[in-house]
């Protein structure tokens, strides 16, 4: 599902400026489609996981970089182990 800025404003109930400190900071990277930004559930999870990590755990911006940071190089090793067994698995 694509959420436009509006819609995932809202439902990260977050707002404008807090949006762009975090694309500036590039804690999100929603994709472009027709010149909009195109958010997905991804990044709603996302933004979640960062009013989480500032909220309940008073992590600060450097420990959100940090932790973010850990948990895409997580997602990439995940992928990279599947896509080894998935080759394995063709021989």
């Amino acid at each position: 599902m694509i959420l436009k800025r509006t819609e995932f404003i809202t439902r990260a109930n977050i707002d404008e400026q807090t949006l762009e400190t975090w694309l500036s900071e590039q804690w999100l990277m929603p994709e472009t489609q027709a010149e909009a930004e195109a958010f997905t559930e991804a990044d709603l999870a996302r933004a979640q996981l960062i009013q989480e990590l500032r909220g309940q755990l008073g992590v600060n911006e450097a420990g959100i970089d940090v932790a973010l940071h850990l948990l895409d190089q997580i997602h990439g090793l995940r992928r990279a182990v599947a896509g080894i067994a998935a080759r394995k698995t063709r021989l």
